[in-house]
């Protein structure tokens, strides 16, 4: 059995009708196309797509990065990837006294909670949640324990809770907690996390006394460790039932793949209907999104579903469909139901948007714009980027810079990492011979699926782009 949850309560309190409770809902993995509100039709998401139709739906919000620890980094502390201390999903963290989304909030008078995989770099002890401005903390702190779905523990509030799932003998030095074996897989750490997110909600609900601020971050549709070694389904997107998806034509990876997702969509729907049970409904904003494209990772297609909507690109690409989000809102009597904004945002803009919200502070550098205003309707009162841009460690190294419609790439820009031509990291760490650099300009109100370079008819606005590139960027501190 789990330990009870604990709730530790910020000194500063606010009246809840003044500052809106605030939950982020971050999946792992999913692309823009794996929701029905975005044109997926091979499975249904019901909830995600009621969102939309109560909310606003955006179709050009981009994550930090195109792998998770840089683009969770982004969301928590408003800085781009050329400004954030955390780049790639190697071994760096954030300093404890770095501004982010939970201390700003909690600043503000905020209770703050994350539930699920926290992520930003390092594993406990190094890097904690506790530390950065949750005052409550369950799941998994770093990204290679969050790979593992029936791991052995999880983390609350800085303490290990084991669980009754048994390991592999001999695999403890395996990225996080190494793997479960077939027949010790008893408690699915996704069902936990979502039982845990119920709880805080009653919590909340009994103590009225501070507005809260909910960091939900399940780990699907992730591929999961397991599958490494001992998998009994013999592929890496392993959900306990394949549910309504058992009998499709389909192959068992991609069933695993929908069930997945047929999971966060009901989860989602659990959080939905709590609030209203609750009478948290009206003055809870909720929003939704997930960090980075869709994965080809423990056996999975994401061509199979057309996970990317579309567009050019996977995971760890810097093309659309490895940076460009589903990002939907809901915040009834607030938000126009039903309503697309095209407003170019990014997870930059989230830190002083919840600033808006909650009346705090931004103290400290920050990339981000609130987008509040276009959430009010209030569209003529929204800033707008000068342009976005993204770094990437993986695959021979890559930028990008957009400065709406024109986006410019460069590929084989050299790395710090090596990785194979999945885009994981070699265990030998070998670089291989640098190739030349591959320079590309799309326009993308044009060419939304970005198959037409056109960066040799523009040389002058490939240059402004170089300079936006080479101002963006200083070396991690």
């Amino acid at each position: 059995m789990l330990a009870p949850l604990t709730i530790l309560h910020a000194a500063e309190s606010a009246k809840p009708p003044a500052k809106p409770n605030i939950i982020y809902i971050l999946l792992d993995d999913a692309g823009y196309g794996d929701f029905g509100c975005y044109g997926q039709t091979a499975f249904t998401t019901p909830h995600v797509d009621e969102m939309a139709s109560e909310g606003m739906k955006f179709t050009r919000h981009y994550a930090g990065a195109a792998v998770c620890a840089p683009s969770r980094t982004t969301l928590m502390t408003g800085l781009h990837t050329g400004h954030s201390r955390v780049r790639a999903n190697g071994p760096a963290t954030i300093p404890d006294t770095d501004l982010t989304v939970p201390r700003l909030l909690k600043d503000a008078g905020y209770q703050t909670a994350c539930i699920g995989k926290y992520g930003l770099g390092m594993p406990l002890a190094p890097d904690d949640p506790k530390k950065k401005g949750f005052d409550y903390a369950f799941g998994y702190v770093d990204t290679a324990h969050a790979h593992n779905g029936y791991p052995t523990y999880l983390i609350r509030n800085g303490e290990k809770v084991m669980l009754d799932n048994q390991q592999i003998p001999g695999s403890e030095n395996k990225p996080g907690t190494g793997v479960a074996t077939a027949e010790g897989r008893k408690q699915w750490a996704p069902q936990l996390l979502a039982d845990d997110v119920q709880q805080y909600l009653d919590q909340r609900a009994k103590d009225k006394s501070q507005p809260f601020f909910l960091y939900y971050t399940p780990i699907l549709p992730h591929a999961n460790n397991e599958a490494d070694e001992s998998s009994p389904l013999g592929h890496g997107m392993e959900t306990p039932s394949y549910g309504e998806f058992a009998s499709r034509d389909w192959p068992d990876v991609q069933k695993g793949y929908a069930s997945a997702m047929r999971f966060v969509d009901n989860e989602v729907g659990a959080v939905l209907a709590k609030l209203k049970a609750l009478g948290l409904d009206d003055n809870t904003i909720v929003m939704l999104s997930s960090d980075n494209g869709p994965h080809k990772e423990g056996g999975n297609d994401p061509a199979f579903f057309k996970s990317s909507g579309g567009l050019a690109g996977i995971k760890r690409d810097l093309t659309e469909g490895g940076v460009r989000m589903p990002f939907v809102v809901r915040w009834p009597g607030k938000i126009k139901a039903g309503t697309i904004s095209e407003q170019v945002s990014g997870f930059q803009d989230l830190m002083p948007t919840v600033a808006d919200l909650s009346g705090g502070k931004v103290t400290s550098e920050c990339d981000g714009i609130s987008f509040l205003p276009t959430l009010l309707g209030k569209n003529d009162q929204q800033k707008k980027h000068d342009y976005l841009f993204w770094y990437g460690s993986e695959k021979g190294g890559k930028l990008a810079v957009l400065k709406w419609p024109w986006k410019l790439l460069h590929l084989n820009t050299g790395s710090a990492e090596a990785s194979d031509e999945s885009g994981k990291s070699t265990a030998k760490k070998k670089m291989t011979a640098p190739k030349p650099l591959v320079v590309q300009l799309f326009n993308l109100e044009d060419d939304p699926t970005e198959s037409k370079n056109v960066a040799k008819e523009n040389p002058e606005l490939v240059e402004e782009l170089e300079a936006l590139m080479k101002q963006a960027w200083r070396n991690p501190s």
